[in-house]
């Protein structure tokens, strides 16, 4: 069996995106690892080049920034990466610059892809996800974040990057995938506030236009995290890779009691998927089998 981590990557020191310790994290169970280094404004490239040249390949890319519409150069990129895996790999492991998994579910992700490697039905396995929000001490927990998605793709040319990045599909269909017991950190929305606004500025300009931008993001220097519903404390613990981040970089952040209430109607739906575990209306871009 041999596995190849992949991810894509722009401008990660200027947004600050935990790109080396998303790949740190799953690189013990990966043979190679192939990142899709865009042209970045920073020295990204230089940052990635210096986490183990033994094992990870940089593919140089150039974004096309008139794709503003879905998120689709996102994909476009993620292709791009999952197209240099090496052709003889059995899985192949997307992580983006945001995510990173904790050490402890390694050996359940490393069992999972031995179990079904020689298993053609089974496409893809599915991770559970814990979303951070505000500070490294809150997580998101409303029915707005997603509590899953797939991350390990079987290596087979029909399988692409989906819409926005977010999964992937086989010739267009949802990928047949069983579930591990493992958990991905998403840390995308942890930054501080200044470096937080100039990612959603840029970020948003892969999905909308110049007048939506006009209209849509306020001009301002600094994101403000409190006018979100939901938030709860995290009291677990981060994975080893993030803990020298998280000592220079974690600021004090506390909910508005208020804005943090959920409304009536979502309290109901939490209330229901809390006691059964099934969430009404959830968006699954995968099938269970």
């Amino acid at each position: 069996m041999k596995v190849s981590g992949f991810t894509f990557v722009r401008n990660a020191v200027k947004f600050d995106y935990p790109v080396v310790e998303a790949i740190r994290s799953i690189l013990p169970v990966c043979d190679e690892f192939v990142i899709a280094a865009g042209n970045s404004d920073d020295n990204t490239r230089e940052l990635i080049a210096s986490i183990d040249p033994a094992k990870v390949r940089i593919a140089d890319t150039v974004w096309n920034d008139n794709l503003r519409e879905g998120g689709r150069v996102l994909a476009v990129e993620t292709n791009k990466a999952l197209d240099a895996v090496s052709g003889d790999s059995t899985w192949a492991f997307y992580i983006q610059a945001d995510e990173v998994v904790p050490e402890q579910y390694l050996p359940a992700i490393q069992a999972g892809m031995e179990r079904w490697k020689d298993n053609p039905a089974v496409e893809g396995l599915l991770f559970n996800y814990l979303h951070f929000f505000g500070s490294y001490d809150y997580l998101a927990s409303s029915r707005d974040w997603y509590r899953r998605e797939v991350r390990i793709i079987r290596k087979h040319p029909g399988i692409r990057s989906y819409r926005d990045a977010q999964g992937f599909r086989k010739d267009g269909k949802k990928l047949n995938v069983k579930p591990l017991n493992a958990w991905i950190h998403h840390y995308g929305w942890v930054k501080p506030p200044g470096f937080q606004q100039a990612r959603l500025e840029a970020f948003h300009k892969h999905w909308h236009d110049d007048l939506w931008l006009k209209n849509h993001v306020p001009v301002v220097t600094e994101f403000n995290y409190t006018g979100i519903s939901g938030l709860k404390p995290f009291t677990g613990s981060h994975p080893e890779v993030m803990k020298q981040r998280i000592s220079f970089k974690n600021w004090d952040f506390h909910p508005d009691p208020v804005k943090n209430k959920l409304p009536v109607i979502q309290k109901v739906l939490q209330g229901i998927e809390d006691h059964t575990g099934w969430r009404i209306g959830e968006y699954k871009n995968y099938r269970l089998i």
